[in-house]
Protein backbone atom coordinates (compact mmCIF):
# COMPACT_ATOMS: atom_id res chain seq x y z
CA UNK A 1 0.00 0.00 0.00
CA UNK A 2 1.12 3.48 -1.05
CA UNK A 3 0.74 5.91 2.03
CA UNK A 4 -0.74 9.10 0.52
CA UNK A 5 -1.34 11.39 3.74
CA UNK A 6 0.11 14.71 3.83
CA UNK A 7 1.17 15.95 7.24
CA UNK A 8 0.15 19.47 6.75
CA UNK A 9 -3.05 21.42 6.01
CA UNK A 10 -4.30 22.22 2.64
CA UNK A 11 -2.01 23.63 -0.16
CA UNK A 12 -1.38 27.26 -1.57
CA UNK A 13 -2.39 28.06 -5.10
CA UNK A 14 1.62 27.83 -6.04
CA UNK A 15 1.11 24.01 -5.33
CA UNK A 16 3.51 24.21 -1.80
CA UNK A 17 2.02 23.23 1.27
CA UNK A 18 0.38 25.43 3.68
CA UNK A 19 1.14 24.43 7.60
CA UNK A 20 -1.44 24.48 9.35
CA UNK A 21 -0.55 24.81 13.43
CA UNK A 22 -3.27 22.85 14.67
CA UNK A 23 -3.08 19.87 12.57
CA UNK A 24 0.86 19.93 13.19
CA UNK A 25 -0.45 19.70 16.95
CA UNK A 26 -2.14 16.64 16.32
CA UNK A 27 -1.75 13.45 17.73
CA UNK A 28 -0.61 11.56 14.81
CA UNK A 29 2.03 9.62 14.97
CA UNK A 30 4.41 11.27 12.16
CA UNK A 31 3.16 14.93 13.72
CA UNK A 32 4.30 14.11 16.73
CA UNK A 33 8.20 13.12 14.73
CA UNK A 34 7.97 16.56 12.96
CA UNK A 35 6.89 17.67 16.53
CA UNK A 36 10.41 16.75 17.65
CA UNK A 37 12.65 18.83 15.26
CA UNK A 38 14.36 16.40 13.34
CA UNK A 39 15.04 18.86 10.75
CA UNK A 40 17.41 20.73 14.30
CA UNK A 41 19.02 18.11 14.90
CA UNK A 42 19.55 16.41 11.49
CA UNK A 43 21.61 20.27 11.18
CA UNK A 44 23.73 19.59 14.42
CA UNK A 45 24.65 16.12 13.08
CA UNK A 46 25.48 17.18 9.43
CA UNK A 47 28.01 19.64 11.51
CA UNK A 48 29.63 16.73 13.03
CA UNK A 49 29.65 14.51 9.93
CA UNK A 50 31.67 17.60 8.21
CA UNK A 51 33.64 18.08 10.88
CA UNK A 52 34.84 14.49 11.21
CA UNK A 53 35.27 14.17 7.12
CA UNK A 54 37.88 16.88 7.66
CA UNK A 55 39.78 15.75 10.85
CA UNK A 56 40.34 12.30 8.37
CA UNK A 57 42.15 14.46 6.13
CA UNK A 58 44.02 16.12 8.81
CA UNK A 59 44.57 12.55 10.63
CA UNK A 60 45.48 10.40 6.72
CA UNK A 61 49.13 12.43 7.08
CA UNK A 62 50.20 11.19 10.38
CA UNK A 63 52.52 7.75 11.14
CA UNK A 64 51.35 7.21 14.22
CA UNK A 65 48.78 4.26 14.85
CA UNK A 66 45.69 6.76 15.48
CA UNK A 67 41.81 6.39 13.92
CA UNK A 68 42.88 6.86 10.23
CA UNK A 69 44.35 3.42 9.85
CA UNK A 70 40.96 1.75 9.13
CA UNK A 71 39.39 5.04 7.65
CA UNK A 72 36.88 5.42 10.58
CA UNK A 73 37.01 9.23 9.94
CA UNK A 74 35.56 9.23 6.24
CA UNK A 75 32.82 6.13 6.92
CA UNK A 76 31.76 7.45 9.90
CA UNK A 77 31.48 10.88 8.52
CA UNK A 78 29.52 9.94 5.23
CA UNK A 79 27.37 8.13 7.98
CA UNK A 80 26.56 11.10 10.06
CA UNK A 81 26.29 13.54 6.27
CA UNK A 82 23.94 10.84 5.22
CA UNK A 83 21.93 10.55 8.41
CA UNK A 84 21.69 14.55 9.28
CA UNK A 85 20.43 14.95 5.37
CA UNK A 86 17.89 12.05 6.07
CA UNK A 87 16.68 14.29 9.17
CA UNK A 88 16.43 17.19 7.59
CA UNK A 89 13.91 15.78 4.14
CA UNK A 90 12.14 14.18 6.48
CA UNK A 91 11.35 16.64 8.51
CA UNK A 92 10.34 18.66 5.33
CA UNK A 93 8.48 15.60 3.81
CA UNK A 94 7.29 13.33 6.41
CA UNK A 95 6.08 10.00 5.46
CA UNK A 96 6.51 6.38 6.69
CA UNK A 97 8.57 5.13 4.12
CA UNK A 98 11.15 8.13 4.96
CA UNK A 99 10.86 7.83 8.70
CA UNK A 100 11.69 3.49 7.88
CA UNK A 101 14.32 4.64 6.11
CA UNK A 102 15.79 7.25 8.61
CA UNK A 103 14.95 4.94 11.23
CA UNK A 104 17.65 2.30 9.06
CA UNK A 105 19.96 4.50 8.93
CA UNK A 106 20.36 5.74 12.46
CA UNK A 107 20.71 1.92 13.27
CA UNK A 108 23.00 1.85 11.07
CA UNK A 109 25.17 4.90 12.40
CA UNK A 110 24.82 3.50 15.98
CA UNK A 111 26.35 0.72 14.74
CA UNK A 112 29.09 2.32 12.96
CA UNK A 113 29.09 4.39 16.41
CA UNK A 114 29.74 1.33 18.36
CA UNK A 115 32.75 0.41 16.68
CA UNK A 116 34.32 3.88 16.83
CA UNK A 117 33.84 4.16 20.09
CA UNK A 118 35.43 1.39 21.19
CA UNK A 119 38.38 1.36 18.29
CA UNK A 120 39.28 5.39 19.67
CA UNK A 121 39.59 4.31 23.22
CA UNK A 122 42.18 1.16 22.32
CA UNK A 123 43.86 4.32 19.90
CA UNK A 124 43.44 6.75 22.96
CA UNK A 125 45.07 4.14 25.19
CA UNK A 126 48.08 3.60 22.98
CA UNK A 127 48.58 7.05 21.96
CA UNK A 128 49.43 7.82 25.85
CA UNK A 129 51.24 5.08 26.52
CA UNK A 130 53.99 5.97 23.26
CA UNK A 131 53.48 9.44 25.27
CA UNK A 132 54.49 8.20 28.20
CA UNK A 133 57.72 6.95 26.40
CA UNK A 134 58.30 9.66 24.00
CA UNK A 135 56.57 12.89 25.05
CA UNK A 136 56.17 14.65 22.04
CA UNK A 137 54.23 17.90 20.67
CA UNK A 138 53.19 16.64 17.84
CA UNK A 139 51.49 13.75 19.71
CA UNK A 140 50.06 15.98 22.44
CA UNK A 141 48.20 17.33 19.06
CA UNK A 142 47.75 13.72 17.92
CA UNK A 143 45.98 13.02 21.03
CA UNK A 144 43.72 16.06 21.37
CA UNK A 145 42.38 15.62 17.90
CA UNK A 146 41.50 11.84 19.26
CA UNK A 147 39.81 13.12 22.24
CA UNK A 148 37.73 15.54 20.35
CA UNK A 149 36.48 13.63 17.63
CA UNK A 150 35.93 10.39 20.63
CA UNK A 151 33.98 13.40 22.15
CA UNK A 152 31.76 14.01 18.97
CA UNK A 153 31.20 10.66 18.53
CA UNK A 154 29.45 10.43 21.40
CA UNK A 155 27.54 13.37 21.45
CA UNK A 156 26.29 12.15 17.90
CA UNK A 157 25.47 8.37 19.18
CA UNK A 158 22.96 10.52 21.94
CA UNK A 159 21.47 12.15 19.45
CA UNK A 160 20.89 9.06 17.23
CA UNK A 161 19.49 7.42 19.81
CA UNK A 162 16.91 10.16 20.15
CA UNK A 163 15.82 9.78 17.16
CA UNK A 164 15.58 6.44 16.47
CA UNK A 165 13.37 6.72 19.83
CA UNK A 166 11.01 9.22 18.03
CA UNK A 167 11.89 7.45 14.74
CA UNK A 168 10.42 4.22 16.03
CA UNK A 169 7.37 5.55 18.16
CA UNK A 170 5.88 6.73 14.78
CA UNK A 171 6.48 3.92 12.38
CA UNK A 172 5.36 1.45 15.14
CA UNK A 173 1.89 3.60 15.65
CA UNK A 174 1.11 3.92 12.38
CA UNK A 175 1.51 -0.19 11.80
CA UNK A 176 -1.05 -1.69 9.05
CA UNK A 177 -2.94 -4.16 10.30
CA UNK A 178 -3.65 -7.14 7.95
CA UNK A 179 -6.93 -9.38 8.36
CA UNK A 180 -5.72 -13.34 7.42
CA UNK A 181 -9.17 -15.17 6.25
CA UNK A 182 -8.71 -19.05 5.87
CA UNK A 183 -11.26 -20.33 3.30
CA UNK A 184 -11.42 -24.18 4.17
CA UNK A 185 -11.52 -26.49 0.91
CA UNK A 186 -14.88 -28.59 0.44
CA UNK A 187 -14.17 -32.24 1.27
CA UNK A 188 -15.60 -34.30 -1.30
CA UNK A 189 -17.42 -37.64 -0.97
CA UNK A 190 -15.62 -39.23 -3.51
CA UNK A 191 -13.18 -41.77 -3.01
CA UNK A 192 -9.81 -42.56 -5.17
CA UNK A 193 -10.21 -46.02 -6.99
Amino acid sequence: MVESESTSGGTRQDGNQASDPMLLMSSKPLHRFVQKEPRSLGIVILIFGCAEVLMGFLLSGQREFASHRIYITFWQGALFLVCGNLSIYSDRRPSKKMVTVCLAMYVVSLLGLVVSIIYRIQVLVRLFAMKHYWGDDEMDELIGVECVLLTSSVCVAVLLIILSTVARLAVKSTSMQVIVQHIATPLSNTSPN
